[in-house]
């Protein structure tokens, strides 16, 4: 404590001889008034027990934001040398994406808390409580026409003697398909695209997005816009479209790696997703119902039989799963036909009980399902069994009972990514890693006969870029599901172009538009019932309408 000084110890004396003084007087009024302070006698209280403190908890402080400038200020080597600094510039940029994706993940796990993965979801919640977003969905998705999706083809169809007769289709193909032009875009989903399906409702043009978050974004690409902008007509998105959060987390680990219209009912869409799961939105309801989850496994792929009561689900273990849609989903009937990953699964338009897959083995496979399903009977096994690993299907294959189970195999030289029947249910195109399209025409014969199919080379291999790294979504060829036309399909170029080619491996027409297409198209669809229509999506979520100009 400071020592007082002369003067301040005289003033402290004075107070206390004049505050003793007027005591003495009894003029406690006085004293009040020169400001002295009255002791006051402690205050009774009534004792209580102690109480725990509420524990508050206490969440971690974020780290303070600071710029790479003075983050790297002190560290900074004046003689570094531009490699150096090169190395140092790209592993700072890694360490912020990387911080960036933690952040959104950190977050994401925080809102998939709120949110019911397996539950049945209204429109509301898909639309992320946008009521206004909710109600005009249901209104354009309630006025709809019902319309049949996947029409019966004829096997023999377009199937001719002589070339000239195969040139003369593509020649008239080509004559519509060459007029198709870039007449809307917009940026439909948030991420990547990663699926799409086109609605069979020919007077609209409505097209289903799954991209890499689980959001399926349907885009009706020529509806009329509420704002239009007639000085931005260049760069104004065209259509409506809403946004759709079906499967849960919003993350990578949900990417909608297919999308289904019902077959027999267009007022229904099922969606497949990394998360395990598969939902049916459906139309009328406005809700979207699980219909299929094993909460282990990816699932890469999905299709549904014509008469729309069952689904084969291929996925990351190299199985698929045979469910009918009429049972309870744990029903379902899992078969191990691959020791890799099988990235798509075909079902036979025409005849149902052929399935096609495609594997990371470097092979791809028909198998008749009638006999996978008469495996529990033929091998003498539990009634109750719904899984049959790879040892029980290859031991089914190699007894009497199995013979014929695996009717066709051909081998690529890289994993292949993609196969698919045509709407005829003779023709095969694949795709593959080792940069080929790949096309088989299979005769009618072959399939009455319970032998396997002859072991022959594809009917053309096409050269085409298939390296997509990281960054894109893998390339498919998706044919053109319009039974009625020559048989042809879409596939994206890495030029940034479209490439639609015919049955028998010709180029029918290459669409591009440089002044406003800057990125490659990866995941393309045709209009089920329209020639002239096809979409496309990239990795941004953009999405575009190719048409004939109006």
């Amino acid at each position: 404590m400071a020592k007082l000084s002369a003067y301040e110890r005289e003033r402290e004396a004075n107070i206390a001889r004049n505050r003793a003084l007027l005591e003495q007087l009894e003029l406690k009024q006085a004293v009040e008034g020169l400001g002295f302070p009255e002791k006051q006698a402690p205050q009774k209280t009534k004792a209580k027990p102690v109480q725990p403190a509420k524990k508050v908890k206490k969440e971690a402080d974020a780290p303070r934001r600071q710029s790479a400038r003075l983050r790297s200020a002190a560290t900074l080597d004046p003689n570094e040398s531009p490699s150096k600094k090169r190395k140092r510039e790209a592993e700072e940029q890694e360490r912020l994406a990387k911080e960036a994706e933690e952040r959104i993940e950190a977050q994401e796990r925080e809102r998939l808390a709120k949110k019911p993965r397996h539950d049945d979801l209204n429109l509301i919640a898909l639309t992320d409580e946008d009521t206004a977003a909710a109600a005009s969905l249901s209104t354009e998705l309630q006025n709809i026409v019902q319309i049949r999706t996947r029409r019966p083809a004829n096997p023999e169809a377009f199937v001719f003697d002589e070339d000239s007769e195969d040139q003369a289709q593509v020649e008239e193909l080509r004559g519509k398909l060459q007029s198709l032009k870039v007449v809307a875009r917009a940026k439909v989903t948030e991420n990547r695209v990663y699926s799409a399906a086109y609605h069979p409702e020919p007077t609209k043009d409505l097209i289903f997005f799954g991209d890499k978050h689980g959001q399926l974004g349907i885009w009706d690409a020529r509806a009329p816009q509420d704002n239009e902008d007639e000085h931005n007509a260049e760069t104004q998105e065209n259509g409506k479209y809403w946004r759709l959060q079906v499967h849960w987390p919003a993350t990578s680990q949900s990417s909608i790696s297919s999308v289904k219209i019902d077959p027999i009912d267009s007022h229904t869409v099922y969606t497949s997703a990394y998360d395990c799961t598969i939902r049916a939105l459906s139309f009328t309801s406005g809700v979207s119902r699980e219909i299929f989850t094993n909460d282990e496994t990816l699932i890469s792929g999905m299709d549904v039989v014509p008469s729309g009561h069952e689904m084969w689900i291929s996925d990351a273990a190299g199985g698929v799963t045979h469910l009918d849609l009429r049972q309870d989903k744990s029903k379902g009937k899992w078969y191990q036909l691959s020791d890799q990953k099988i990235g798509s699964v075909s079902i036979n338009p025409s005849r149902e009980n052929f399935l096609l897959t495609a594997s990371n083995s470097k092979e791809l496979r028909i198998w008749d399902t009638r006999k996978l399903q008469s495996m529990i009977t033929d091998l003498s096994l539990d009634a109750s069994t719904t899984e049959f690993d790879s040892e029980i299907v290859s031991r089914f294959r190699d007894s009497k009972e199995g013979a014929g189970c695996l009717r066709g195999e051909w081998r690529h030289d890289r994993s292949v990514s993609s196969a698919y029947w045509d709407p005829r249910g003779r023709g095969i195109v694949s795709t593959s890693y080792d940069d080929a399209i790949r096309i088989w025409d299979i005769h009618s014969p072959a399939f009455e006969s319970p032998k396997p199919f002859p072991s022959a080379r594809p009917l053309c291999r096409i050269s085409h870029n298939c390296q997509t790294g990281k960054w894109l979504t893998i390339l498919r060829a998706q044919w053109n599901p319009n039974p009625d036309v020559y048989p042809h399909f879409t596939i994206a170029n890495m030029n940034h172009s479209l490439d639609i080619i015919s049955c028998k491996g010709e180029r029918i027409v290459r669409l591009s538009d440089s002044s406003k297409i800057t990125a490659v198209q990866a995941v393309t669809c045709s209009h089920p019932s329209v020639v002239e229509r096809a979409a496309t999506g990239n990795a941004s979520g953009r999405c575009v309408l190719w048409a004939p100009e109006t």
